[in-house]
């Protein structure tokens, strides 16, 4: 007995439907623009597509186009405030700290101001300075205040002296000098041999600057005269 063989059915490909781009353009012909229903379905597409176009451009252009500038510097806008949020947001965390700071600032600035003497305590400063040169063994051949020079809010006298002496002595006169309670520098030291050398003197020339802080008459006059010189240039 035979067994009878099945055949598999063949499958065929689906095709395509075929567009007649002449009958399409058919329907582009002769068209009546009073009677629009009555046009075929192919040009009433294409006058939507084209109107849909054209509604899409005019809104980017009009309206859209100032929004999207708009938005980036929104978005700008927020990015800085955010960055001045975080900022502001650490400097309030850590303000006890700043104070804390401020306050030692001040208390130093304070410590400082007080090494200045005021325009009364000058002369008593030179006096110990004459002393400090006196109690080394030191003679002054020259001991002559300059002209005074005024700073920020403080005051610098320059004071050129001539002392003879030894060179250890000049060196404990300079430790005495850093000692005083007042601020006082030697600059421009100069250090030759006196006229009496084979004894080891020697003569040294110096300027010994001392300051002391503006009160507070000097000050308004100063800015006073700051004023008056900033409304000259304008």
């Amino acid at each position: 007995m035979k067994v009878p063989t099945l055949k598999a059915p063949t499958l065929k490909a689906p095709t395509l439907p075929t567009i007649d781009y002449q009958l399409i353009l058919r329907d582009f012909q002769n068209l009546n623009p009073r009677d629009v229903g009555a046009w075929p379905l192919a040009p009433r597409i294409a006058v939507l597509a084209g109107l849909l176009l054209v509604i899409v451009l005019g809104g980017w252009w009009f309206v859209w186009l100032d929004q999207m500038a708009a938005l980036e510097t929104s978005q700008q806008a927020e990015l800085k405030l955010r960055d001045e949020f975080v900022n502001k947001k650490k400097q309030a965390v850590n303000l006890d700290l700043h104070v804390q700071q401020l306050n030692d600032i001040d208390r130093s600035f304070g410590a400082l101001l007080k090494q200045l003497p005021n325009k009364s305590e000058v002369e008593a400063l030179l006096v110990e300075i004459n002393q400090a040169g006196m109690g080394r063994g030191l003679q002054f051949e020259l001991f002559k205040p300059g002209v005074e020079q005024v700073k920020d809010f403080y005051a610098e006298l320059p004071i050129s002296v001539r002392l003879t002496g030894t060179y250890h002595d000049f060196g404990a006169f300079a430790g005495d000098i850093g000692k005083l309670s007042r601020i006082v520098t030697l600059n421009n030291i100069s250090i030759v041999a006196g006229q009496q050398s084979k004894d080891g003197t020697l003569s040294l020339d110096a300027v010994t600057k001392t300051f002391r802080y503006l009160d507070e008459e000097e000050l308004a006059a100063k800015r006073k005269a700051a004023q008056a010189a900033k409304g000259a240039k304008k």
